[in-house]
C-alpha cells in the first residue's frame, strides 16, 4: 500500500469535513474557457489591447460569470445575434418578452462587471 501525501490526505480531510456552502466549485466555473476568451478577444479589441485591458476584461467575464449562469448568458448572447437578423426572424428576438429579459440580466452583469473592473 503506498503512503497518502500530504496535498491528498488534507483534499481527503476537506471532502470529509463536508462543503462549507451550498455552492459547488463547478457551479462558479462553469463557462468553457473557449467562451471566457472570446469574451476577453473581443473585450480587449473595445478597450485597447494592453496588458491593462487583458487584466480588466479578464476580471470582467469572472464576475459576469460569478452573477450570470452560463446556460442564461448563452441565452442572452442568442438573443444579441439573432437580433441582428433582419426580418421576421430577428424580429422575434427584438420584440418578445423573454428575450428582453435575458439581455436585460446580461446587461445588469455587465454593468456590474464594468464598475468591479474598470
Amino acid at each position: 500500500m503506498r503512503p497518502i501525501s500530504p496535498i491528498v490526505g488534507l483534499g481527503m480531510l476537506v471532502l470529509a469535513a463536508g462543503p462549507t456552502s451550498p455552492v459547488r466549485s463547478a457551479d462558479l466555473n462553469d463557462y468553457p474557457t473557449a467562451v471566457r476568451a472570446d469574451y476577453v478577444f473581443g473585450c480587449m479589441k473595445a478597450n485597447g489591447e494592453t496588458r491593462q485591458a487583458l487584466e480588466r476584461c479578464s476580471c470582467s467575464i469572472d464576475v459576469i460569470a460569478s452573477i450570470l449562469p452560463y446556460e442564461r448568458y448563452v441565452t442572452a448572447e442568442t438573443v444579441l445575434s439573432m437580433a441582428q437578423v433582419p426580418g421576421t426572424l430577428g424580429s422575434q428576438f427584438r420584440s418578445t418578452e423573454y428575450a428582453r429579459v435575458a439581455v436585460d440580466e446580461l446587461r445588469r452583469a455587465q454593468a456590474e462587471a464594468e464598475v468591479r473592473c474598470f
